[in-house]
């Protein structure tokens, strides 16, 4: 499978994602990786795991880049030698990267029933609010949320955020593609513009640091 997907959002902001169809010596093929990272490949016990950790070189060199491009921070944190803002996500049958001149974070989570079991872990106080299990769309929107923690934690990268205490998100129609999201942690007190859509069985969430709180 080539690239699946390319969308150019607003004026700086490229989305890449992959459907990962291919086994591990086609997407092997033809990719270059820092010895760091040919160590860590090897290391991984799962093939979907390398799969995925493969696909995301495919992106790199989609969107302009090598391996040896991108360099981690002492948390993880992936950067672009170049100075633009790269964030990552791979969930099962996709993966996706975000290239950005703002900072950025995205998730991509496959939706499934078993995120109702640990809905109460990670969903804030005025959230449970406003969500209903009898919604048909139950499921999707808790996958939102969930994708909506991940990528503000992406992009503040604090050490002790919780998503249940300190990131909450402000109700949304599902069927809008947008939601204001706000994480409070210690002195932080910051406001998040969202986007989300399905790529057929996951839900891909990105945000973005919006410089003013949304009126609500």
């Amino acid at each position: 499978m080539a690239l699946f997907k390319y969308e150019h959002i607003g004026t700086h902001t490229h989305l890449y994602i992959w459907k990962i169809e291919e086994e591990f010596d086609d997407l092997f093929d033809e990719i270059h990786l820092t010895d760091m990272n040919m160590i860590r490949l090897m290391s991984m016990k799962s093939v979907q795991h390398q799969r995925g950790f493969l696909s995301v070189r495919k992106l790199f060199q989609a969107a302009g880049y090598t391996d040896f491009d991108v360099t981690y921070d002492a948390t993880g944190k992936p950067h672009l030698n170049d100075g633009h803002h790269i964030s990552i996500s791979h969930s099962h049958g996709f993966s996706a990267i975000m290239i950005s001149d703002t900072t950025v974070g995205i998730d991509l989570e496959l939706m499934r029933e078993k995120i109702i079991r640990i809905a109460d872990k990670f969903t804030s106080e005025e959230e449970e609010k406003y969500l209903d299990a009898s919604d048909d769309n139950y499921v999707k929107i808790l996958t939102v949320l969930w994708g909506v923690k991940e990528s503000i934690f992406k992009i503040r990268n604090e050490i002790g955020i919780s998503f249940k205490d300190h990131i909450t998100t402000f109700a949304f129609d599902i069927n809008s593609g947008i939601a204001h999201a706000r994480l409070d942690f210690e002195d932080i007190h910051r406001h998040f513009e969202v986007k989300f859509q399905t790529i057929e069985d996951h839900m891909l969430v990105y945000a973005f640091e919006t410089a003013n709180e949304k009126a609500l």
